[in-house]
């Protein structure tokens, strides 16, 4: 598996300066917030987009993926959510990015209302995404937090360029244990977001291995699958400003996470 952390760790931190932080610390990736107050967002021109896939492609450094912010499942008028998921699939297009994240925001609508609204539109840009060589991942979030939420709305689009971010969080605040997130979440999965918090109760987020989380038992399940692609450690510094900064925790998490597979890939 492959290593990525997400700049909500390091936030408005320049494009150079990321890039020097996952190569210092050996991550193999980076996924990108896109948020108009970061510096990679829709709203950049052609001109930075190219800089800054070279930027990253000289040092070695993958983006893994473009982190927007469009919800899917809100009641909203389609034309304004199929207009950002468009600009966000272009954007990830243009930088080399293998993926999209948004997430659900289904609100307090009826769940078969909400998973209908997805579907659409997630099909809707279905084809878009697959010109572009991208996926638009849905993560486990918000309306949608368990695995079985995720693959009720992915299962009906049935399309290769839409599938699912694995927030292993969320799927534990919602009561699924890995085994059986993961089987739900298989045939859809991009990418994994791995974590660490105190409790339920407490989303402060700690160095990994020192919270609550099932992340040994995550890695073990991916493992025993054979799966083999990226763990993306979202720290989320910008919501809780006075943590430890990444750059204290990124060695040893990196540590930890290499620790975990290789003692999946012993057991």
């Amino acid at each position: 598996m492959k290593l990525a952390f997400s700049t909500l760790a390091v936030p408005g931190l320049p494009v150079p300066e990321v890039v020097r932080l996952a190569g210092a610390y050996g991550y193999d990736g980076v996924e990108l917030r896109a948020h108009p107050e970061e510096p990679v967002h829709p709203g950049i021109g052609a001109a930075e987009r190219a800089r800054v896939a070279g930027e990253f492609a000289e040092a070695g450094v993958r983006i893994l993926a473009v982190a927007g912010y469009a919800r899917v499942a809100a009641e909203q008028a389609d034309e304004a959510v199929l207009g950002e998921l468009e600009d966000l699939i272009r954007l990830a297009g243009d930088l080399g990015a293998p993926y999209v994240r948004v997430f659900p925001g289904g609100g307090g609508s009826p769940a078969a209302e909400a998973d209908a609204r997805a579907a659409r539109r997630l099909g809707a840009v279905a084809p878009l995404a697959a010109d572009r060589d991208v996926r638009v991942l849905l993560e486990t979030h918000d309306s949608h937090p368990r695995a079985a939420d995720t693959a009720r709305v992915l299962g009906p689009v049935g399309h290769p360029s839409v599938g699912a971010v694995w927030d292993v969080l969320h799927t534990w605040l919602g009561g699924e244990e890995p085994a059986v997130s993961f089987p739900a979440v298989a045939p859809h999965l991009g990418y994994v977001q791995v974590k660490d918090v105190a409790s339920a109760e407490d989303p402060t987020p700690l160095a990994l291995g020192s919270g609550v989380l099932p992340l040994g038992a995550c890695v073990g399940e991916l493992s025993r699958a054979g799966w083999d692609g990226w763990l993306s450690w979202e720290y989320e510094k910008l919501w809780h400003p006075h943590t430890a900064d990444f750059a204290q925790l990124a060695g040893p998490g990196r540590q930890y996470l290499l620790g975990l597979l290789d003692g999946a890939g012993a057991a």
